[in-house]
């Protein structure tokens, strides 16, 4: 169900420009090439003195003759042909051995990874030129010659990247895993880390063809790979070299070849590059900018400017398979001075992509602003410049993501972490910005913080990082702190003492906190108001004790349900059945209805709106199961 709509690997390809144009560059190229035994084309060695040197678009000869009548347009269709030939065996060669010894090397380790890595560090110590040269010296001139000697050179290049990735790889829970399960050390390399390992190879390899056509054309032009009377570019090069004056369409033709076929294989390569990153399967071939794309038709108008934040019909919407849909749809939320939102609902609600989407930090591409908008004490914030929003980045509006060893930086300290915070949004000394530093970690109750902060994230504990990043949120008295499920990894014991902690500082720093979560249990504890998100929309909103009290909706009942109450041990949880809608298929009415178990016919006809119960509760729903009376 998560890949509905996904684009496959060939539409991915076609959906880049420059990509698809150097895929249709590159076909024609081996097609006319695999084709010119069948081609009428004259004979590429056929001499003809009377007519050497004739220009292009001469009568029989196209492209013209080469200094022995020779006819370029033949020479250079299966010239073509051999430079593509060595160039994909040279490359195929240096793949297969240096992706060898790249797996060895990087999932055997110990001495053998010392001397296979040593071994191609004395390859790598010559410059790669020079010992092609040597090589071809050793062996004698010749295409084939030529071929080893590049696919040797190329070797350090294709084993130095394989062995990083697999060092990483061999040291992952899945590879321990499957050696727990009683897999072999050859079964592991093959079965775990080589399929996790050929995305790498494959990229590498579509980027170093071209490579590999130009270092052989450069041996041919030297006159050390293919020799007389077989051509290749290179030796059509070099041959045209001796009448570049007189005839200089005899190396113009090869070298806009060259320079043709290699750029076509560099794009195919960038294109294959894209398709293979996980991160842009969703079709959109480019890196995301700093900010979220804003498009909206029109902008709506804030009716409570005193809010710290207030949501009016946010919609976000995401690139898929070369079409739209809405991740977040028609959302409007408020939040006052001190009071902590708590948004609610399964994964895949929408909940992480509305937190994002107030400060434009949802990736585009693939996704865009659509409609509606974000109110910071009154001021639009998708209307705002990018250096109006960077400034508010972490001063006015904090975040706290969800597992802090992702979200710190793994090669930097706390302390240079947390002063990188401080100094970016006010221009102190570093030695002040430490010390503050250090009182940041004394706040969050972790100890010793002096010597916490010459502490890197690996070495403190999932606690311990989850306070050092409510820290760095605090660091500069933010108006708003988005939480964003900071307690899903941690122990209960843990979360029972982040929770503490965030209730304390939003009450000592009266600063109003959006946490999101799976959880009523913690909204229970720490929330203020509640609102339930199903399938990118709110579907209710409430006091917390009103909610969970009497929920409106059927699907807030499931979820208060799913909550186990203390003191009730024979107390039923019941999972909800099915499973949220995704955002490209979404039913026609209420987005519930397949899962409710009080769904009527006219729930499924038409999209349904949001009622108001009473003051402050609002339900999505035809039939709440509380009316204003219960509320």
């Amino acid at each position: 169900m998560a890949n509905a709509g996904r684009s496959g690997a060939v539409s991915l390809l076609l959906n880049n420009r420059l990509a698809a144009a150097g895929v249709a560059l590159l076909a024609l190229i081996v097609a006319v090439a695999l084709l010119a035994p069948v081609l009428p084309l004259a004979d590429p060695n056929a001499t003809a003195p009377a007519d050497r040197l004739m220009r292009p678009f001469s009568p029989d000869h196209l492209l013209g003759t080469d200094a022995l009548g020779r006819d370029i347009l033949a020479r250079l269709v299966w010239g073509t042909r051999v430079s593509l030939m060595v160039g994909i065996s040279a490359t195929a060669i240096a793949a297969m051995v240096g992706s060898a010894i790249g797996l060895v090397a990087g999932f055997v380790g110990g001495r053998i990874d010392g001397l296979l890595m040593r071994g191609i560090d004395m390859v790598m110590a010559f410059p790669y030129i020079l010992l092609a040269l040597a090589i071809v010296a050793v062996l004698g001139p010749g295409l084939l010659n030529a071929l080893y000697a590049i696919a040797v050179v190329n070797v350090p290049f294709f084993a130095r990247n394989v062995r990083g990735m697999a060092l990483g790889l061999s040291r992952r829970e899945f590879v321990d895993a499957a050696r727990l399960s009683g897999q072999s050390g050859p079964e592991v390399l093959f079965a775990e880390v080589l399929p996790n390992v050929m995305p790498v190879i494959v990229v590498t390899m579509s980027t170093t063809v071209g490579w590999m056509i130009l270092e052989t054309a450069g041996l041919s032009f030297l006159g050390l790979g293919a020799q007389p009377p077989q051509a290749d570019l290179g030796s059509m090069l070099g041959e045209g070299r001796k009448v570049l004056f007189n005839a200089p369409h005899v190396s113009v033709v090869p070298g806009l070849m060259i320079f043709v076929l290699v750029m076509s294989i560099n794009l195919v390569g960038d294109g294959v590059r894209d398709v293979l990153d996980p991160r842009l399967k969703s079709g959109a071939l480019a890196r995301p900018s700093a900010r979220t794309r804003v498009e909206r038709a029109d902008a709506p108008v804030a009716t409570t400017p005193a809010a710290v934040l207030e949501l009016k019909g946010l919609r976000t919407l995401f690139g898929l398979g070369g079409r739209e849909v809405a991740a977040v749809r028609d959302v409007d939320l408020l939040i006052g001075e001190g009071e902590c939102l708590g948004l609610v609902g399964e994964s895949g609600s929408g909940k992480s992509v509305t937190a994002m989407s107030i400060m434009g930090l949802v990736p585009s591409p693939p996704g865009r602003i659509g409609g509606g908008a974000a109110f910071f004490r009154g001021r639009d914030l998708f209307a705002l410049s990018d250096g109006e929003i960077r400034r508010m980045r972490g001063s006015a509006v904090a975040h706290v993501f969800q597992d802090p060893l992702s979200t710190l930086h793994p090669l930097f300290t706390i302390g240079d972490q947390l002063i990188e915070a401080i100094r970016a949004h006010r221009p102190l000394r570093r030695r002040t910005a430490r010390q503050e530093a250090a009182d940041l970690l004394a706040l969050v109750r972790i100890p010793n913080p002096r010597l916490r902060l010459e502490a890197y994230p690996h070495e403190l504990s999932g606690g311990m990082r989850q306070r050092v990043a409510i820290a760095m949120a605090l660091a500069n008295d933010a108006d708003l702190v988005v939480a964003d499920e900071p307690t899903t990894a941690l122990d209960v014991t843990v979360q029972a003492e982040v929770l503490t902690l965030l209730n304390r500082l939003r009450q000592e720093k009266n600063a109003a906190v959006l946490f999101i979560t799976h959880d009523f249990g913690v909204v229970s504890a720490l929330c203020d108001r509640v609102a339930v998100m199903y399938a990118g929309e709110i579907v209710e909103t409430g006091r917390t004790e009103a909610v969970l009290a009497a929920p409106a909706h059927p699907y807030t009942r499931r979820l208060v349900d799913c909550v186990p109450v203390l003191g009730e041990p024979e107390r039923r949880l019941d999972a909800i059945e099915g499973r949220p809608p995704p955002p490209g298929a979404l039913p026609k009415g209420c987005a519930f209805a397949p899962r409710c178990p009080s769904v009527a016919p006219v729930c499924r006809e038409a999209p349904v709106a949001v009622r108001e119960l009473a003051a402050g509760r609002t339900a999505r729903c035809l039939f709440p199961l509380v009316g204003a009376g219960h509320v």
